[in-house]
């Protein structure tokens, strides 16, 4: 089959998935190197304990900014491309989302805020604790606002503006706040203050930023006759939601209740240097799902089928050869944060095992929520959060760093693996063929030129070397075996078209 063979309708699906990917990942990349940015300022400028009373505050809060929602924004991505054509009906999803976040981050907020003096004294047991805590709470709102706007351009298919609020913004507002209060001399509540004051700005000027691009207002009226069609989707996303916290978060939790305030540090940057790796998957669903919404509701599963099998296997192509850098060398990274965090090297090489699988199957997640099977996903969310729990304290009991890993690594490849079983039992769903395997054996190849680099040349200059090699076998390998007609198709439009607008601005410009 050649390109032109595609049909216009699976052509255009995987351009618009494809270029929100482009869109996304440079975002994405850029949140990486603020996120990174920050936690590096911090470690060296609180200490190792003051940081790890940082990490574990602010790992907690980010647990509950994946509650805040109540399902919100998954719900402006199934209903916002179907009300296309009745803006009134838009405006009362809108609303719903905005006043469910209103009212739960006020709960939430009031929790942890309450929470902080009972945590302390079972947890780190540090007197900075219970008042950072306590500012972080402030932040469960805000924070959640800002989700909304974002959850609404990028249900309307803008990928840029979901980017510049949550990819961008965000980070950015994390780190000015955290660099400006430890030049001011401000330890760990300082930079609290300093986050709280900056999100409230970004969630204040976000929304008539997003009434004006989208030109969507919140509508009151009538806000009853929707709201049963909303919870009965936003409900249980949310209940999936809180069960995904004791999958994938548990760890974080169980690390500042079983180990030591350092041990939450180490395994804070053995997460950030993780989120690099879930670039790739988390670019290419950002699009996905309205464009999913609209083939399931228009009955085109043939074509729904080749976009997500198009579209894993590009996934796949892209984060194995993240996978193998951060194999290679992983530990070299992580001594960059200084000496003592190179102990989250191998915690690190266990949780890229549960990332590869993840990745490799796809939007299973998505998916079923798009196709409206987000009760089958709160089910098995919930199953796998007691199983995930139980065994992650023991692993973390027996194992330490590395138990959270395994326990957190096991959970995502049990729950990922069930949900695409799930998607070819409900819906016929498949996304898997031969092809596959060309990425895989192309990333298998240059791990080991870049063990044999690794190992010959040590120094900055050989890992330049090694990163180069890789990057041309990897490149070399997957020619050799065959590009896929789909992914040529996306590579190549895309490209001619990013080529052609920068040609037109250099152009521009000169004259």
């Amino acid at each position: 089959m050649v390109s032109d063979d595609i049909p216009d309708d699976e052509r255009e699906a995987l351009l618009t998935i494809g270029h929100g990917a482009v869109v996304t990942s440079g975002g994405q990349s850029l949140q990486r190197v603020l996120t990174t940015a920050t936690e590096y300022a911090l470690a060296q400028g609180l200490g190792p304990v003051v940081y790890g009373v940082y990490a574990f505050a602010w790992r907690i809060t980010q647990l509950l900014f994946r509650l805040v929602n109540f399902g919100s924004v998954g719900t402006l991505q199934r209903y916002l491309t179907a009300y296309s054509d009745d803006q009134d009906r838009q405006g009362r999803v809108v609303a719903l989302a905005y006043l469910t976040t209103v009212v739960v981050g006020l709960v939430l907020a009031g929790g942890l805020f309450l929470g902080g003096d009972w945590l302390n004294s079972r947890t780190v047991s540090h007197p900075e604790f219970p008042p950072t805590v306590r500012l972080f709470a402030a932040l469960i709102l805000l924070v959640g606002l800002v989700n909304i706007h974002a959850g609404i351009l990028r249900a309307m298919q803008s990928a840029r503006g979901e980017v510049l609020f949550n990819r961008v913004l965000r980070p950015a507002v994390r780190l000015v706040g955290a660099v400006g209060a430890l030049l001011l001399g401000s330890s760990v509540v300082g930079v609290a203050g300093a986050f709280v004051l900056g999100m409230a700005g970004l969630a204040l000027v976000g929304f008539p930023v997003v009434v004006s691009a989208t030109g969507i207002r919140p509508v009151l009226s009538g806000i009853r006759s929707e709201a049963r069609r909303f919870y009965n989707h936003s409900g249980p996303i949310a209940l999936s939601s809180l069960g995904k916290v004791f999958q994938n978060r548990v760890d974080v939790m169980l690390v500042g209740f079983l180990l030591t305030a350092s041990a939450a540090g180490v395994y804070n940057v053995v997460l950030v240097l993780v989120s690099l790796a879930w670039i790739p998957l988390l670019s290419f669903n950002m699009l996905l799902p309205p464009v999913a919404s609209g083939l399931y509701a228009d009955d085109e599963m043939a074509t729904l089928n080749a976009v997500y099998s198009a579209v894993t296997r590009l996934i796949v192509t892209c984060v194995v050869p993240i996978l193998v850098v951060l194999l290679v060398y992983g530990e070299a990274i992580l001594s960059v944060f200084g000496s003592s965090f190179t102990a989250g090297y191998v915690p690190l090489v266990v949780y890229l095992g549960g990332v590869l699988v993840g990745s490799a199957v796809g939007a299973t997640g998505w998916l079923l929520m798009m196709t409206d099977h987000q009760y089958a996903r709160m089910g098995l969310d919930w199953l796998l959060a007691v199983l995930n729990t139980l065994l992650t304290f023991a692993f973390v009991r027996e194992y330490g760093l590395v138990g959270a890993a395994l326990g957190t690594a096991v959970a995502i490849a049990v729950q990922n693996g069930i949900q695409v079983f799930l998607l070819r039992h409900f819906e016929g769903l498949w996304p898997f063929d031969a092809t596959f395997l060309k990425p895989l054996g192309a990333g298998t190849a240059t791990a080991g030129v870049m063990f044999l680099v690794r190992e010959s040349l040590a120094g900055v200059g050989g890992v330049v070397a090694g990163l180069s090699l890789g990057a041309v076998t990897y490149v070399g390998t997957l020619v050799l075996l065959g590009v896929n007609d789909r992914d040529r198709l996306v590579v190549g439009t895309l490209a001619s078209r990013y080529r052609r607008a920068i040609t037109t601005v250099v152009g521009e410009r000169r004259s």
